[in-house]
């Protein structure tokens, strides 16, 4: 009956599952992602070169990593987004908790790898950022917990979802992890926006958020200290945004050439955090603004599908993790150009990075589940039809 009305898109019965996820997923999304991962591989030929030299590694070392981490990353992806909505709302929950435990038990069994925060798991062979996987569950749990709120006579969800994003965001901000502190908190922000919540109270959020910031500027030596080489007139060039902002300046509009560029020989972070100065001097402004369109693409594309969705939890879910997505990618691009303070982000698919490259796999994946084709009305003809 609901198919009669709302004019669904036609399931045949028994269809297999590769086939019914085909006609079903954002192509346009996929191959956004596809393609960025792409040129994360071109890019890391570029960047992390230099590095591996340094430190007496095969030359593509770094390289083969990312392939094989973007190879699980993918893998990943595809088989997440294979999944139904509710099978995603049960396994990110479970995830939330495994991940939450492991951030809690970052301060005992964690290390710094020298760089003064706290915020991996040394295995060995490789190393393993909770974080990085927090993020789409967070996102899975307090939508949720929000939707639940939206139902007659449901639970304080949106109560229960701030306790939790005020926990996350305390035990990030103790690592110091502030970056990650803020994309979290942005996320939640959004998805509470979207799920109605008062202008007034978002203010005072926001009124909080600067409360909180100045507070860890005068607490924090390591928040300070970025946050004064980021309001300093003069950048040191000596500095990681000194070379960055020296290389985006030398590659202009197509670039000094493939192979010729000189950041990644002073750029310790060439390959992760500053990926996007390689790209601009040795490719130019051109390769920088398709890298910016292959964003924006999958990040507008899947808001205008879930304007379209009536299930309040995919919708607030689906709205977290595409602006999260894109927020990251910003904030990123925006350290090399010093728009930002430094933030120690990747850049999604194009750095390299074995936590960030799956976790990232893992959370557009979900995004690609619940931005597929459903058998369901459209939202306006679910809107007039509540006001007839």
């Amino acid at each position: 009956m609901t198919e009669m009305v709302y004019g669904a898109v036609p399931v045949q019965r028994g269809e297999p599952v590769v086939p019914k996820w085909w006609r079903t997923v954002d192509k346009w999304s996929l191959s956004c992602i596809l393609m960025l991962f792409c040129a994360g591989i071109l890019l890391g030929l570029a960047a992390s070169v230099p590095l591996a030299e340094r430190n007496g590694l095969s030359t593509f070392y770094y390289v083969q990593r990312q392939l094989f981490f973007g190879g699980l990353a993918m893998v990943a992806m595809l088989v997440t987004s294979m999944l139904s909505p509710v099978t995603v709302r049960r396994l990110g929950t479970l995830g939330f908790f495994g991940a939450f435990i492991a951030l809690a038990m970052l301060p005992v069994l964690g290390t710094d790898f020298g760089k003064g925060a706290v915020r991996w798991y040394s295995l060995g062979f490789a190393s393993v950022q909770p974080s990085e996987f927090l993020k789409p569950v967070f996102i899975i749990i307090c939508a949720w917990m929000m939707a639940g709120a939206q139902e007659v006579a449901g639970p304080p969800g949106r109560f229960y979802s701030f306790i939790v994003m005020i926990t996350v965001v305390g035990f990030l901000a103790l690592q110091p992890d502030f970056g990650q502190a803020s994309l979290v908190l942005f996320g939640w922000g959004v998805m509470w926006f979207v799920g109605g919540a008062p202008i007034l109270l978002l203010i005072l959020m926001a009124g909080g958020v600067v409360l909180f910031g100045t507070v860890a500027y005068n607490m924090s030596e390591h928040f300070a200290r970025r946050i004064d080489g980021f309001l300093t007139p003069v950048v040191d060039p000596n500095t990681q945004l000194g070379y960055a902002t020296n290389a985006i300046q030398e590659g202009g509009f197509f670039g000094v050439g493939v192979g010729e560029g000189q950041v990644k020989w002073s750029l310790p972070d060439a390959h992760t955090d500053f990926i996007i100065a390689v790209a601009a001097e040795e490719y130019g402004l051109v390769l920088v603004l398709c890298i910016i369109l292959l964003y924006a693409t999958i990040v507008i594309r899947s808001l205008v599908r879930l304007m379209r969705e009536r299930d309040p939890f995919i919708r607030l879910a689906g709205t977290g993790l595409a602006c999260m997505f894109g927020v990251q990618a910003m904030i990123n691009m925006g350290v090399a150009v010093r728009l930002l303070p430094a933030k120690g982000m990747t850049l999604p698919f194009v750095s390299y990075g074995g936590s960030s490259l799956i976790a990232a796999g893992v959370g557009i994946g979900m995004l690609l589940a619940f931005t597929r084709t459903r058998p369901q009305g459209e939202m306006a003809d679910w809107l007039r039809g509540r006001g007839r």
